[in-house]
């Protein structure tokens, strides 16, 4: 078995220093989504309709007010953080492996000016979009429901945004250690799937016991959830600060871990 630091060996801990190079790997992955954005778009309407309808009018009508929200709105808030996640995971897992290994496209954007530093923040701000548009379809079933409403829920976008940088970081470094696409389902079973049980999307992490809301209180989705529900109900966010901050400590030092597995792993 490998030593845990085998990763690490012989890597180039450099700061990353990105460069214009960046817009142009968000570009690129944008105009191939184009091509599919009709099923794409479908696919992230139709799958929160079916959460709402079933969990947040079923589920809802013996469950009544949660935090004083009904619900389907409580439901709702939390579906916003937690699509944003799990669409910046899997396109930061999937489809940037996918380019990295066997279609091998960042071999040919290297012999570009476009170097890994680009490539590494590009591609996060490609899955941050992702996790934009997929949040951002829930918001508009939620209100198309009647869930949600309020011109505060503009404040959410920028939230989906930032929670989508905070996932996506971590999925490239899981995505530059992979030997294959099954590695993937370590990371989502045993870091992903518990956050998305135990964070608050479902039910208030109060109810959880207290030494569990205190592990909890580290994840992001968490934070990202705590942010984005007071918002989305019309509300300020409580600690709204600490919120932020946490989320973009997980975003810049995914970032940086990222940077330094991709550069072994594609030039060294």
């Amino acid at each position: 078995m490998s030593h845990p630091l085998y990763f690490f060996h012989g890597a180039d801990w450099a700061v990353p220093r990105p460069a214009p190079g960046t817009f142009a790997v968000w570009r690129r992955n944008f105009l191939v989504w184009r091509k599919l954005m009709g099923p794409s778009l479908l696919f992230n309407f139709g799958e929160p309709l079916l959460y709402l309808l079933g969990l947040g009018f079923g589920l809802g009508r013996f469950v009544g007010e949660v935090e004083g929200l009904s619900y389907i709105a409580f439901l709702a808030s939390g579906l916003l953080a937690s699509s944003s996640m799990n669409t910046a995971t899997f396109e930061g897992l999937y489809s940037v492996y996918t380019r990295m290994v066997p279609q091998q496209t960042y071999d040919g954007m290297l012999a570009t000016p476009v170097d890994v530093d680009d490539i590494v923040l590009g591609e996060m701000l490609w899955c941050a979009t992702k996790g934009l548009i997929s949040s951002t379809a829930i918001l508009l079933v939620a209100v198309g429901l009647g869930a949600l409403h309020g011109w505060q829920l503009l404040l959410c976008l920028p939230a989906f945004y930032l929670t989508g940088l905070c996932f996506a970081g971590p999925a490239l470094v899981v995505s530059s250690v992979s030997k294959s696409y099954d590695f993937f389902a370590y990371y989502v079973t045993l870091a992903i799937t518990p956050m998305y049980i135990f964070c608050g999307v479902f039910y208030p992490t109060g109810a959880l016991p207290a030494f569990a809301q205190s592990f909890v209180s580290l994840l992001p989705l968490t934070h990202a959830v705590a942010l984005i529900r007071p918002l989305a109900s019309g509300g300020v966010p409580a600690d709204i600060l600490l919120h932020i901050t946490v989320l973009s400590f997980y975003a810049l030092a995914g970032f940086y871990l990222a940077v330094v597995l991709v550069r072994r792993r594609l030039i060294q």
